[in-house]
């Protein structure tokens, strides 16, 4: 990371302008004692003062072009930071975010400021704690935060006096580390040892890890011996002349040559060390045996890091699969030299490191290189000496980051779904409260007027707006996750057939429907009509895509339903999709399919294709969350062969028995006398919901005392008598309304509870452990509130 450009600061001196001013008094004084003529001497005065202004003048005029600041050029910065393998940022003493690589924005799903990047609140405050630390010695580190599941470290340094350099250093590939692990402790290790090949790994801390038991019997005496967590430096000793044995067996022992391989990348990674005997020491290059040297390769050949072995000349000498896919080499005609590999300008790089390590150069090194089939995605190398190993000098491992980039790719687009449906649930729990007052408003003046009247088709045309505005809140919460469902065990076909009629007079005359249904179908448990939601908006995007390309002929639109078995689900090898048996349902038409660059964006919110003021962009979000929601999944093709696009949604075969339950008629009678008695207190934080619920119920009779907030609540229940019923909003501020509740509950334990909320009633249950509570979704008009009081008075 390049240093920030600091702005000089000029100096200040105003010794030219008091020399020029004392020189002019000076002269001034000498003449008037010796001429005792005051108009010279006033004449020397001026010509001093004078002077000094010139001078003061020329020396601002420069003062202010040297001055300037340069404009900060960020180039090398970015360049640098673009280049490392770590996720880097830097901040200003303001605590801006001024720089960061894509890693950062890969790891974080975004630029957020660090100390506040989307962590708990522990690690956030290690980060914290870190910052602070940084700007007051210059550098600190923070361990083991967790983002997203991994553990990684965070290195805070302080540059000049007016930023900090954030580096964050994940612990990658933890299971890649248990997999040499047990290939180390399992057969693998015994088959090495019996060709002489000592293997150990070792943790960033030098500690042993694991090991062959061959290392085991030499190092303590014993190949059960346990050395998990001893420190692997403690088992070797080097003599004069740099020899390394193993402490135990002392200076006569056999002398050994070690290997380090650098299966993964970073330093706080583990390192997997191989250690061989040498026989014979003065044999600059001892080769092995050709068992061992298979076995060397079989155990490379095992590891999922990319890893090759180059000669003394740099030519290939072995090379796994992983590396052949990373490094996307053609098997008909493999390269000679890994410079055949990488660009024209990182030819050189490459070659010389090679060398260097060939001829025998310590330790290991990292640099970065560019694929030519790959020029624009930098690839990170490690490359260390391998003497020893037959034909092999150098190692080369890099690790295949295609699918660790997809995998990143979909966590980053997982993390702006999730944040963006948050953001909507809560844009839609507002909207609700508003609507809420609105819609009941309407409802009391409706109570005032009657058809006819001037106001009345007014007052009628504002609540159907209102309905309308929160039929799109339904659709927020259908998209965040949030909305309320009333899953029923049921066969799709049954769903498909009662929309069938819908279909055909939305998809008009020049668009024809087919229906295919296939054997066996499991039931599913999901929401009938917001299932019909999901077949509906399917259907007009199909019909809108045709029309648009082909207005006058149409074209066809099919729905089929299929079964899915675990087999089926195994063979298609998604890592999307859980292994079992599934109910399909899949929607395709004839237009011209998807553009593969929008492919993957057709689910995010207010994404559309089509002209302005012609979509909302919530259709195919709203599909997303329903039958995410019911537990399904989706996915979103074009058809084999060129054809239009298909989308197929997959529900799990429901096979729990479903509990017999009393179904309501379809037309439930509403009784026309709606009064009550009885004390009802109302908690709310919103006035405006609050006046509503407290207006509605008085008019039907109800005592209504009312409260903000679960505090107000507690204190006024101290100077009240026993309610008969508590309805209250879920989600206030100071205390939410369970918490209120439960309280609550242990001085009534019978009284009954009615929340109302904007969020899923599913939702909210979960985190409500009380008995003989009722749920009222908002928004809700004077009426339903009336209703739902009466029905739980009078089940009491």
């Amino acid at each position: 990371m390049a240093t920030l450009p600091q702005t000089p600061r000029p100096r200040k001196s105003l010794l030219p302008l008091a020399t020029a001013v004392s020189a002019g008094l000076a002269a001034a004084a000498l003449v008037l004692l010796t001429l005792n003529d005051r108009a010279v001497a006033v004449g020397f005065a001026g010509t001093g003062l004078l002077l000094a202004g010139v001078l003061w003048s020329g020396r601002m005029l420069f003062r202010s072009e040297a001055a300037a600041d340069p404009a900060a050029d960020w180039t090398v910065a970015y360049a640098l930071a673009a280049a490392s393998s770590d996720a880097l940022a830097v901040t200003d003493r303001g605590g801006r975010l001024v720089c960061a690589n894509d890693r950062f924005e890969t790891l974080f799903g975004g630029w957020p400021t660090p100390p506040n990047v989307p962590v708990s609140d522990t690690a956030a405050e290690a980060l914290g704690q870190a910052a602070r630390a940084a700007w007051r010695t210059g550098e600190a580190r923070a361990e083991t935060i967790q983002v997203f599941g991994a553990p990684i470290t965070a290195h805070v340094s302080r540059v000049g006096e007016d930023a900090l350099v954030w580096r964050f250093v994940g612990v990658q590939a933890l299971d890649l580390a248990t997999q040499v692990q047990d290939l180390i402790d399992g057969v693998t290790g015994d088959r090495l040892g019996a060709s002489g090949i000592m293997t150990v790994m070792v943790t960033p801390a030098g500690r042993v890890r694991a090991a062959n038991p061959v290392f085991r019997a030499r190092a303590m005496g014993s190949p059960d011996a346990a050395i998990e967590g001893r420190d692997f430096a403690r088992f070797l000793i080097t003599d004069s002349i740099g020899l390394v044995r193993f402490e135990r067996e002392g200076l006569n022992g056999t002398p050994l040559r070690v290997l380090q391989i650098p299966f993964l990348e970073g330093e706080d990674s583990p390192m997997l060390v191989a250690l061989l005997d040498e026989e014979n020491v003065h044999i600059s290059t001892p080769a092995i045996g050709p068992s061992a040297s298979a076995h060397v390769r079989s155990l490379i050949a095992l590891l999922p890091s990319g890893i090759a072995l180059i000669d003394r000349d740099g030519r290939f000498v072995h090379m796994n699969d992983p590396f052949v896919r990373a490094a996307r080499i053609n098997a008909a005609a493999p390269p000679l030299y890994p410079i055949d590999l990488v660009v024209r300008e990182d030819k050189a790089a490459l070659a010389d490191a090679v060398r260097r390590f060939a001829a025998g150069a310590a330790q290991s090194a990292e640099m970065t290189v560019r694929f030519t089939d790959a020029p624009e995605e930098p690839v990170a190398l490690t490359i260390a000496g391998a003497r020893g190993l037959g034909d092999a000098a150098v190692l080369i491992s890099l690790r295949d980051s295609g699918e660790e980039g997809k995998l990143k790719r979909q966590v980053a687009q997982a993390t702006k779904m999730q944040a963006v449906g948050q953001l909507a649930g809560g844009v839609a729990h507002d909207f609700n409260n508003i609507l809420t007052a609105i819609i009941g408003h309407c409802d009391l003046m409706l109570m005032r007027h009657s058809p006819g009247d001037s106001d009345y088709d007014d007052i009628q045309q504002i609540r159907a707006n209102s309905n309308r505005a929160a039929s799109l809140t339904r659709q927020l919460l259908a998209f965040s996750r949030q909305q309320t469902l009333r899953p029923q065990v049921l066969q799709i076909p049954d769903v498909i057939s009662e929309v069938s009629n819908l279909l055909k007079r939305l998809l008009g005359e020049t668009v024809r429907l087919e229906v295919k249904h296939g054997r066996n179908l499991g039931p599913v448990r999901a929401d009938p009509g917001q299932l019909e939601q999901v077949v509906v908006n399917l259907a007009v995007n199909a019909r809108d895509a045709m029309l648009s390309a082909n207005p006058h002929s149409g074209g066809t639109l099919t729905i089929e339903t299929l079964a899915v078995s675990a087999s089926e689900v195994r063979r298609m090898d998604d890592d999307v999709l859980p292994l079992g048996d599934y109910t399909a349902l899949r929607v395709s038409d004839t237009g011209t399919g998807i553009p593969v660059d929008i492919l993957s964006k057709i689910f995010e919110p207010f994404f559309t294709t089509k002209e302005v003021g012609k979509g909302t962009g919530l259709g195919l979000s709203t599909v997303y969350g329903i039958i995410k929601q019911s537990g399904g999944f989706i996915f979103a093709d074009n058809a084999p062969g060129g054809g239009g696009a298909e989308f197929t949604v997959y529900l799990p075969v429901h096979t729990a028995p479903e509990a017999q339950v009393a179904k309501a008629p379809l037309t439930k009678e509403k009784p026309a006398d709606l009064w009550g008695s009885g004390t009802v207190l109302v908690v709310e934080d919103e006035d405006m919901v609050r006046a509503i619920a407290e207006r509605a119920l008085t008019r039907q009779g109800y005592t209504v005392v009312t409260a903000e907030n679960g505090e107000v609540a507690l204190e006024m229940l101290e100077g009240l008598e026993r309610p008969d019923l508590l309805i209250s909003d879920v989600v206030m501020p100071l205390m939410d309304g369970p918490t209120m509740a439960r309280q609550i509950r242990q001085r009534y334990p019978d009284l009954p509870i009615l929340f109302m909320s904007g969020y899923a009633e599913e939702q909210l249950r979960r985190s409500i452990d009380l008995d003989n509570v009722a749920f009222l979704p908002k928004p809700f008009s004077v009426q339903q509130l009336a209703e739902a009081t009466r029905d739980i008075l009078n089940s009491k």
